[in-house]
């Protein structure tokens, strides 16, 4: 078996989720049967067991605080709709979780400390957002209603105050905060924007873990990123947590609620620090330099961290030195180091993160793979797409363009009513830069990437067709007009607020911004692969796109598969990255023997 395979099939566990009022139990994803599910862990007593069983795949699973039960989301096939159900953290029949609730895609879980109360938020085409009280006796009671997304943030230790993220402002991309009483009425709100006038977010980081204590952790954006903030709900005082860190700065309460756990993201890699709030004092918590990919703090003040490296597979640490939980199993196989590139490019200097195999020199056959999102970015993290990539001779090229998360809320906002278009300007200079240093062979350059990077690639073959030697599309946006039509609601807000309407109010932002508009300027050889039940980039667009290309008679191939957004199991994804590879390898050769065809 190859590495690049073995990367793909090695178990691997995600950071363990601890049960406050039970640390001893735990819960966590694994794919140690070819298929992500989670896993119930009795630390005590060090017994496991597969808590899940399904053809496609679970990882969105919750432990009730008082650990006896395990809530996970059930829906069909990768579609993202369905209902909560439950079963004894000890095993068990499954059951309906909150009953009464019709399906709906979901939009945030709060679980009450004793398990029994739940605060439930729903999102459908034809309600919006709506947030339901559950566990009272009775059937579930509405609390919270409105047209625009919302997310349930979380309820406070007692059970007397619940937090909620909302963009009734219109603004999708910024987030105000509201705080309810169990029986929906407002006890205190927190608004940035001034009702969407300034494009300022706030997120929720959590209730302080401490019987009636009111303070809420936040996250804001005042000083242009992402910092956190303590907020007493009740009095309104909010006490700045400024940190003498650059980049953006998160953070969640140790157990006790004296100190904050804090994860600092800069320039594409992580550290952790804990935060004596009475003191006023910043700790560095030791880590590798890579990414910390999650962090928490245990009732013993240890913290358990989830790492990598672009080169080191992922592990779960402790900071007592131990390794917390190893998968049994084929062991993950490192790969290469990332080396950094700063480029100038249209809207400031872009980072770029680059890979190539051991020894090479160039100009080499280069992918640059673009993430999605687009309010996310590439790091110094273990992939095992990009790696397969090197193991086959290629440089990998990653961009984190305007529209990227982690330099600045400048930097992700830039890319507003140009969507699409901005990112691909970034691409297309540090494109310009890998040829001119040497790095990458003009004529053997592909490009790729899943989600937003597969609508950006679509995109890019059609804006860049004399750029680009082959295209790869994974689960894309290739027909903004119907996949606004077609995707989950929350989406479609999200959609609103990047293009400025609908497309029946704003028709010209979404066809500047639309791959099918550009179809026909398409040159390169396009592999296009989705799932028939993605809900977030539905197939029906992706069909569409697919005729142009036919009617033309572009060279391309689509490959359709049975599940939603990606997919959780193992072996096909294997398959997926092994069509990717064959692809391009069969269209470079082409190239080469035929370079004037």
């Amino acid at each position: 078996m190859p590495d690049w395979e073995k990367r793909f099939r090695a178990p691997r566990v995600s950071l363990p989720d601890w049960a406050e009022g039970a640390p001893e139990r735990s819960l966590f994803v694994s794919n140690a049967t070819g298929t992500y599910e989670l896993y119930a862990w009795d630390r005590a007593t060090g017994g496991q067991r597969q808590a899940t069983d399904r053809p496609n795949g679970t990882t969105d699973g919750v432990l009730s605080p008082d650990g006896s039960w395990i809530w996970w989301f059930d829906d069909k096939d990768g579609d993202e709709f369905g209902i909560w159900r439950r079963q004894p953290f000890t095993g068990g029949a499954d059951e309906p979780a909150v009953p009464g609730l019709a399906p709906s895609y979901p939009a945030g879980l709060a679980l009450a400390r004793d398990g029994r109360v739940a605060v439930v938020g729903r999102s459908t085409d034809e309600d919006g957002t709506t947030i339901h009280l559950a566990g009272t006796g009775g059937a579930p009671v509405e609390i919270y209603r409105h047209r625009e997304s919302a997310s349930v943030g979380d309820l406070s230790h007692d059970g007397s105050l619940i937090a909620v993220e909302h963009t009734e402002h219109g603004d999708a991309m910024h987030a105000a905060l509201r705080v309810l009483r169990p029986d929906g009425s407002t006890v205190a709100e927190l608004d940035d924007t001034e009702g969407g006038t300034r494009e300022l977010g706030l997120e929720v980081l959590g209730f302080a873990p401490v019987d009636g204590d009111t303070r809420l952790l936040i996250g804001h954006q005042r000083r242009g990123r992402w910092e956190p903030l303590v907020w007493d709900v009740a009095t309104g005082t909010q006490t700045d947590v400024a940190l003498n860190l650059p980049g953006d700065v998160g953070a969640e309460w140790y157990p006790d609620g004296s100190a904050l756990l804090v994860v600092h993201g800069f320039e594409a890699r992580s550290e952790l620090f804990r935060y004596d709030l009475a003191e006023r004092e910043l700790t560095r918590i030791p880590t590798p330099p890579g990414t910390v990919s999650g962090a928490t703090a245990r009732p013993d003040g240890s913290v358990e961290y989830l790492w990598s490296s672009a080169a080191e597979p992922p592990v779960v640490r402790s900071t007592t030195g131990r390794i917390v939980l190893d998968p049994p199993g084929m062991t993950c196989p490192p790969s290469v180091e990332v080396q950094d590139a700063w480029v100038e490019g249209p809207g400031g200097r872009i980072h770029t993160l680059i890979q190539r195999p051991t020894g090479a020199t160039g100009p080499l056959p280069t992918v640059f793979d673009l993430h999605g999102g687009p309010t996310w970015h590439d790091s110094d993290s273990f992939a095992a797409g990009p790696a397969a990539w090197v193991d086959h001779g290629y440089a990998v090229v990653r961009v984190n363009y305007r529209g990227s998360t982690g330099y600045g809320r400048a930097w992700t906002d830039a890319l507003k009513h140009r969507v699409g278009l901005i990112e691909l300007e970034d691409v297309a200079a540090v494109r310009d830069w890998a040829v001119s240093s040497g790095l990458a062979d003009p004529d053997r350059l592909i490009l790729t990437g899943a989600s937003w990077g597969g609508y950006l690639t679509l995109l890019g073959l059609g804006t860049q067709p004399e750029a680009w030697t082959v295209g790869i599309a994974v689960v894309p946006v290739a027909d903004y007009v119907t996949a606004y039509h077609d995707e989950m609601e929350s989406l479609k807000a999200m959609d609103r607020t990047l293009l400025g309407g609908t497309p029946e109010e704003v028709p010209e932002h979404f066809e500047a911004s639309s791959p099918l508009t550009y179809v026909d300027r398409v040159e390169a050889p396009v592999h296009i692969s989705a799932g028939v039940n993605d809900p977030r980039c539905p197939i029906r667009q992706v069909d569409n796109y697919v005729k142009r290309l036919e009617a033309r008679g572009a060279v391309h191939e689509v490959y359709r598969y049975d599940a939603g957004h990606g997919s959780l199991v193992v072996d096909e994804r294997i398959k997926q990255v092994r069509l990717e590879l064959d692809f391009a390898q069969r269209h470079l050769a082409a190239r080469t023997a035929c370079p004037a065809g």
